[in-house]
């Protein structure tokens, strides 16, 4: 998958060039006031996503404590019964920080835009709808100075990344604190462990190893749509099934082990090769494939494994470690970042080897909502943009290499022109951007014969 190195970005050019636009706009050297800094002003927060990640992360919102008050003033969503939902899953747990009534809940694609203008500078709003939307709503937030939390992924193809590191870069320029649910850095036992890491405890790291092995997840695998439901509806609803709409499940479930491994190596891997297979799916329409296994080397010569695998009956594997010169790491335990982290002497975890244990356990769901809050309350530094959108990139990379059977660089992946959803602003529930064929089947990577994109978008 080759491209002459003239007409590639590399990620440090890149970054360097979007960081120069967002100097060169009209908000450079702009700081704005921080508008709740240690104060007891109330922070307003509005919800745009309403299913289970969004009501997941206003709770997470809602329940931060000691750092002032905060309430929910407005939520947005597609569909009116996913927002009814989640408002009644909210109240009857927050009655006293809530504050939505009916005029505050928009139903439709341009509600994002309804419930950021209930807000002021400095307010927080809460991106949570299908990674197609991130960007969008992204920038609308950055226009309107607000503060974000984000849900993980952030893109799906090298157009949206390089518009979302340029959005990043915007962001950082008008200081606005910016959360991006990449949890495993807020976990307290794995920041030890960075530490340690960063300090030479395990030497210099030569391989790590990952795995998110279990039944299928979510909506990963789904059948023909209903006749009564359009293209659209039908894959928003099921965003995992899509990669448009999600980056597939491999973005969508693997981005935590891919993201933190990278952060115990502190850089992004330069290129991958990868394996990956549909098996027994009879009428299954979803774009994904069943296995992954992907091999991503750094710039040093380390490597990445990262398996994963949704089938039934098979053996269920979900942690991940570091392998380094001078002994090994426990990176996650058990599940995305879960403890206790640990460090080896040695290549084994025998007890007798063992030289630190991480204490535990705590919430790096909630730890990510109190950094967050408290950055604002005292005008911290704090924008997670950026390697939010690397670490999508990662995984775009990895997802890449499987569905097309090629190996992929770093900046071919970034460069890449294939725009999986063009026009998102002007998204309505009709036909979308992966229409079915008169089968009322969707386009699947064919790795080896379709080389050069993911999917063929129109089929025969």
């Amino acid at each position: 998958m080759t491209q002459s190195s003239n007409s590639l970005t590399t990620r440090r050019d890149f970054i360097k060039t979007t960081g120069t636009i967002a100097a060169i706009s009209t908000f450079a050297g702009l700081t704005l006031p921080s508008v709740h800094a240690a104060g007891n002003e109330e922070i307003r927060v509005v919800l745009i996503g309403c299913g289970g990640r969004g009501t997941g992360a206003a709770a997470n919102a809602l329940s931060v404590a000691n750092r002032g008050p905060i309430k929910l003033v407005a939520m947005a969503d597609a569909f009116a019964d996913r927002l009814n939902s989640s408002y009644d899953t909210l109240q009857k747990q927050f009655a006293g920080k809530m504050d939505v009534p009916e005029a505050h809940k928009f139903v439709g694609f341009d509600g994002y835009k309804k419930a950021m203008d209930c807000l002021r500078p400095g307010d927080i709003a809460i991106l949570t709808t299908p990674l197609a939307f991130r960007g969008l709503h992204f920038k609308y937030a950055i226009d309107k100075n607000l503060n974000v939390f984000m849900e993980k992924p952030l893109t799906a193809d090298g157009p949206s990344t390089r518009r979302m590191l340029e959005y990043a870069a915007e962001s950082v320029s008008k200081n606005l604190k910016v959360g991006v649910g990449l949890m495993s850095r807020h976990s307290r036992g794995m920041q030890e462990l960075h530490k340690r890491v960063q300090d030479g405890q395990i030497g210099d790291i030569i391989l790590m190893r990952c795995y998110r092995m279990a039944g299928p997840l979510a909506n990963c695998f789904v059948p023909k749509k209903p006749d009564n439901m359009t293209d659209v509806e039908y894959q928003i609803r099921n965003f995992h099934a899509f990669i448009w709409a999600s980056g597939g499940m491999f973005n969508d479930f693997y981005i935590h082990h891919v993201d933190h491994a990278s952060w115990m190596k502190n850089s992004w891997p330069v290129k991958a090769q990868a394996l990956g297979g549909r098996h027994y799916r009879g009428d299954m329409v979803d774009q994904n494939l069943d296995t992954y296994s992907v091999e991503y080397t750094y710039a040093d010569g380390a490597t990445l494994m990262m398996d994963g695998r949704c089938i039934t009956g098979c053996a269920d594997i979900y942690n991940s470690a570091a392998h380094g010169s001078k002994g090994m790491a426990i990176m996650a335990a058990n599940g995305d970042c879960s403890g206790p982290q640990k460090i080896f002497s040695s290549q084994h975890q025998a007890k007798n080897g063992l030289k630190w244990q991480s204490k535990g356990p705590d919430s790096p769901y909630q730890n990510e909502w109190d950094d967050l809050v408290d950055a604002i309350r005292h005008d911290k530094k704090y924008n997670e943009a950026q390697y939010g959108a690397e670490a999508s990139n990662a995984c775009n990379l990895g997802r890449l290499a499987a569905h097309t059977g090629q190996v992929v660089t770093w900046e071919e992946a970034l460069n890449h022109e294939h725009e999986m959803a063009p026009n998102i602003g002007d998204l309505q529930l009709g036909p979308g951007p992966l229409p079915s064929d008169a089968n009322g089947k969707y386009p699947v990577p064919m790795p080896g014969i379709t080389t050069k994109r993911e999917y063929d978008s129109v089929r025969t």
